[in-house]
C-alpha cells in the first residue's frame, strides 16, 4: 500500500455522516470568495484524515518536554542512525522561482505590506500567516484575499489617507507562504468530524488548506509553485504529517506529486537533533532549512526553564548568533542541508532602519550588513530581512560570495564536527541587569498591546518585534523568577519587582481610549507570573481575546 493509499484509505471506508467545516466568525466583505463551499469541503477532507495524527503529534511534543523538564537531554536519534548514515538520499530541492533565493523578505499579508514585500526587489517573499501576523479573523481571511489577488496580479490599496499602492516591480519575488504551527487553532471555523464532533479548526490546516485550494494551480500555470515555510516543529514524525498533507493535497487538486516545496525552520531545540530525518521523511517535497534564529532561543529557554542555573541566560541583547551554541546550531545547519541537496536560508536579524535618524540609521545598517556577511560566509545560500530598505544591504554581501551562482550546495562544510554537548552549551558568562529585565517587560507589554489590535509586526525602539521575540521577553522574566536570578546591580528579580515594572511601563505608555495597554498588561502577567509555563502566550491570549465569544 502506498503513502497516498495509506492516507487517503480511512476516508474511502468511512461509512458515517460527512465531515463539515463551518463558519463561525463573520463574513466580512471578500470572504464569500475564500470561504466557498468547495475550498470548505477540502478543508474538511483535510481535518477528517488529519486532526487525529495532529493531536498525536502535539501530545508526543508534551512527553517529550516533560522527558527534557526532568533531565533527559535531547540527543541524536539512536532509532534513525540508518538515515543519517546512508549518503545515497536527497531532498527533491528547489521548485520553479527559488534556484536564487539569496534575499528573502518577511512579513504579513495584509495589502499594504504585501505590495511592498512585492515591490522590495527580494527573490523571495515570505507571507507569513504566524508570527508576523497577528491572527484576527480579518488578518486570516484578508491575507488569503491579497495573496489571492497578488498571485494574479490584480493587488491594490487604497490606505486611510487616501495613499494609493500599487504593485510596480517588473519582476515580484516568489511567494513563500508560511502557515501557522500545529499547535494553534482557528475557532472561527468549526470542524465537525463522521462521529459528530466538534471543534475548533487547525490554524495549520486552515492556512495550508485554503491558500493551496485556490493558488496553487494558478501557481504553477505562472512558472512558480505552491511553497510553503513550516514552522515550529519539533520532531521528524511532525514533518512526516506535512508530506502527508502535501501528498494528499496534491492528489485532490491533481498536481503531480512533489509539486509542493516546503521550507523547514529549524527553530525548536528538539529540531536541532533531528535536521537529517526531517529532510528525509519530507524529502520529495524538501527545497531547505531555515535556521529560525529568535524562536530557537525561545526554544532553549522554555526547554530548559527549571533545570537549573546553567541554563539561565542573560539579558536578551547578549544572546547573540556569534555565542557558541548559536554558532554550533547553525554551523550545523548548513552542513546537513548542503550533504543532501538542501537550501541553508539564514535568519533575520532584527535590527531595522530608520530614515528620521540618519545616525540610527547607519548604525543599524552596518549591523544588518556584518549578521549577512557571517552567514554569506558561513556557507548560507540565503537570507531573511524584515525591510525593504535592507534588501540591498543584504544582496550586496551575499553578491560578494556568491557572484552568479545561485546557491552555496557545494561547500559542504565537512570542517564542521557539531556535538550534542555544543548544541547544549549555553555559558554565555554576561550577567543579567536592571535594563534588561526593564526591556524585556517593557517590550512584551507595547508588542503584546499591537498584537492585540491586530498588528503581529512591530517596529519598537529600532528592533522588529514578533511573536517569538515577546516570547523571548516573558519567558525570560518567567525563568529567572523561578531560579531566584539577581541582576548584575543586585537588584533580585521576583514577581513583586517585575509587578512593579509593569505598572511602571502602564503609567509611561502613550494611552489612548482605542489602545488595549489593560489588557496587554494581563497578558503578560498570565505569561510571565503565573505558576505554570504556558508554552506560548499566544494561545491563551487568542483564546481570551481574538477568538469568538462562546
Amino acid at each position: 500500500m502506498t503513502l497516498l493509499d495509506q492516507t487517503i484509505a480511512p476516508h474511502r471506508a468511512a461509512p458515517r455522516t460527512p465531515p463539515a467545516i463551518d463558519v463561525v466568525g463573520p463574513m466580512r466583505d471578500g470572504f464569500a470568495g475564500i470561504l466557498t463551499p468547495d475550498a470548505l469541503a477540502f478543508l474538511a477532507q483535510l481535518h477528517e484524515l488529519f486532526a487525529g495524527p495532529r493531536y498525536d503529534r502535539l501530545a508526543a511534543r508534551l512527553r517529550h518536554g516533560y522527558e527534557i523538564g526532568n533531565g533527559r537531554d535531547p540527543r541524536f536519534r539512536e532509532d534513525t542512525r540508518r538515515i543519517r548514515e546512508d549518503l545515497s538520499w536527497r531532498v527533491a530541492g528547489p521548485g520553479p522561482g527559488l534556484a536564487d533565493r539569496r534575499v528573502e523578505i518577511t512579513g504579513p499579508t495584509d495589502p499594504r505590506m504585501t505590495i511592498n514585500a512585492l515591490n522590495s526587489g527580494a527573490r523571495v517573499w515570505l507571507a507569513d500567516q504566524e508570527d508576523a501576523t497577528s491572527p484576527t479573523w480579518e488578518n486570516v481571511i484578508g491575507g488569503q484575499i491579497s495573496l489571492a489577488a497578488a498571485i494574479r496580479g490584480t493587488l491594490t490599496h487604497t490606505a486611510a489617507n487616501g495613499r494609493e499602492y500599487a504593485v510596480t516591480a517588473e519582476r515580484t519575488p516568489t511567494i513563500v507562504m508560511r502557515p501557522r504551527g500545529w499547535h494553534l487553532e482557528e475557532r472561527h471555523l468549526a470542524f465537525t468530524d463522521a462521529h459528530g464532533r466538534t471543534m475548533a479548526a487547525s490554524g495549520s490546516l486552515v492556512d495550508f488548506g485554503l491558500y493551496a485550494f485556490h493558488n496553487a494551480r494558478e501557481l504553477v500555470e505562472r512558472g512558480r509553485g505552491p511553497y510553503f515555510y513550516l514552522p515550529k516543529i519539533e520532531q521528524a514524525e511532525e514533518a512526516r504529517l506535512w508530506d502527508q498533507v502535501f501528498t494528499f493535497t496534491e492528489h485532490y487538486l491533481g498536481l503531480a506529486h512533489g509539486t509542493i516545496r516546503a521550507t523547514v525552520l529549524i527553530e525548536t531545540l528538539p529540531a536541532a537533533f533531528q535536521m537529517e530525518e526531517i529532510l528525509y521523511e519530507l524529502r520529495d517535497h524538501c527545497a531547505g532549512l531555515n535556521a529560525g534564529r529568535w524562536d530557537y532561543i525561545f526554544s532553549l529557554i522554555k526547554t530548559y526553564r527549571g533545570r537549573g542555573s546553567r541554563f539561565v541566560l542573560p539579558d536578551r541583547n547578549e544572546v547573540t548568533m556569534t555565542v557558541g551554541f548559536m554558532r554550533a546550531y547553525t554551523e550545523l545547519l548548513v552542513r546537513t542541508c548542503h550533504r543532501r541537496g538542501a537550501y541553508a536560508i539564514g535568519g533575520m536579524s532584527a535590527f531595522i532602519p530608520n530614515r528620521r535618524d540618519p545616525e540610527a540609521n547607519e548604525r543599524a545598517l552596518a549591523k544588518v550588513a556584518a549578521d549577512k556577511q557571517r552567514e554569506a560566509r558561513d556557507g548560507f545560500d540565503g537570507t531573511w530581512v524584515a525591510h525593504p530598505d535592507l534588501v540591498p544591504v543584504a544582496e550586496a554581501e551575499f553578491d560578494a560570495v556568491l557572484g552568479d551562482r545561485p546557491h552555496q550546495l557545494g561547500r559542504v562544510r565537512e570542517d564542521v564536527q557539531v556535538r550534542e554537548r555544543h548544541l547544549l552549551d549555553l555559558f554565555i558568562g554576561r550577567g543579567i541587569t536592571d535594563a534588561g529585565v526593564r526591556e524585556n517587560v517593557e517590550v512584551a507589554i507595547r508588542y503584546i498591546e499591537a498584537w492585540l489590535r491586530g498588528q503581529g509586526a512591530v517596529a519598537i525602539d529600532g528592533l522588529m518585534e514578533d511573536a517569538a521575540t515577546a516570547e523571548i521577553s516573558r519567558s525570560q522574566i518567567w525563568q529567572w523568577i523561578r531560579q531566584d536570578c539577581v541582576t548584575t546591580e543586585g537588584t533580585a528579580i521576583t514577581r513583586e519587582h517585575v509587578a512593579g515594572l509593569i505598572d511602571a511601563v502602564l503609567r509611561d505608555a502613550p494611552r489612548t481610549p482605542e489602545d488595549r495597554f489593560d489588557d496587554a498588561a494581563d497578558v503578560f502577567r498570565d505569561a510571565a507570573l503565573s505558576p505554570t509555563f504556558a508554552p506560548f502566550f499566544t494561545t491563551k491570549a487568542y483564546a481570551d481575546h481574538l477568538a469568538p465569544r462562546a
